[in-house]
């Protein structure tokens, strides 16, 4: 495995499973160290220990990204331990409960804006500034097929998901010429804890159905173009959205 990574730092933000696993693992095996965050630090120890095997090197940060004062920490400690930061993944988020926009709460709107769109602002000023420093920087957000279409029941999902499009333009115009690349890719609906919390298997039956290779994804197929994202191989990019989706926005 060429190990292309070798001396570059990646973040990944909802690292603890899902895509926010699969990726952290593929940077690791390509030579990166690992910074590791998650709201969940219960596999804390068997995430480092998984990277170790593989011959990587990791540090966890225990964070909920939807606070400002966390996100701030979490670069903080990237930097402190390994002295820069050239990779952020942008991947925490959370999915909620299916709602008419008349019935949702409050509470829950402010739940979903803040952990699925603040928190990529958040992320991203900080991850930033130090990227400033360096000169260069790749940062990929992880936002959604429904950050370009919407989905009945899930409005506050799909607000923050176009919003987080519209965040990564932004950075991207205002960044891209001081060395530092911004993208976003939109998975489609993507076999995870996050969507086996949130759906019932006919549910998931139907779902899959919708996209045009005929199944859902899986978590490695996402991870290996947020790799290529990263990677100097994706040099003249920025500023984009790259669905993955197994041809669910074909429809």
């Amino acid at each position: 495995m060429d190990k292309d990574f070798n001396g570059k730092i990646a973040l990944v933000t909802g690292a603890a499973s899902g895509i926010g696993k699969a990726t952290a693992f593929l940077f690791a095996d390509h030579g990166a160290k690992v910074v590791l965050s998650d709201i969940d630090d219960n596999e804390k120890k068997n995430l480092i220990k998984d990277i170790e095997e593989r011959g990587g090197e990791a540090i966890f940060v225990k964070a909920d990204v939807s606070k400002a004062k966390d996100c701030e920490n979490l670069a903080k400690q990237a930097i402190d331990n390994f002295g820069r930061i050239d990779i952020a993944f942008n991947n925490a988020g959370i999915g909620g409960n299916m709602q008419a926009i008349a019935d949702m709460s409050i509470e829950d709107w402010d739940k979903m804006i803040a952990t699925n769109l603040s928190s990529v602002f958040y992320c991203m000023k900080y991850q930033i500034g130090q990227m400033l420093k360096q000169g260069s920087g790749t940062i990929i957000n992880n936002s959604s097929i429904l950050g370009s279409v919407g989905f009945a029941g899930a409005a506050g999902y799909v607000a923050a998901k176009h919003g987080v499009n519209g965040l990564t333009q932004n950075a991207a115009l205002e960044y891209s010429a001081q060395g530092i690349r911004v993208n976003a890719v939109g998975p489609g609906f993507i076999k995870t804890p996050l969507l086996d919390e949130n759906l019932d298997e006919d549910t998931k039956k139907i779902l899959a159905e919708k996209h045009a290779i005929g199944r859902m994804g899986e978590a490695n197929e996402v991870a290996e173009l947020v790799l290529w994202l990263s990677s100097d191989k994706s040099s003249f990019v920025s500023g984009g959205y790259y669905p993955i989706d197994g041809g669910y926005l074909a429809q």
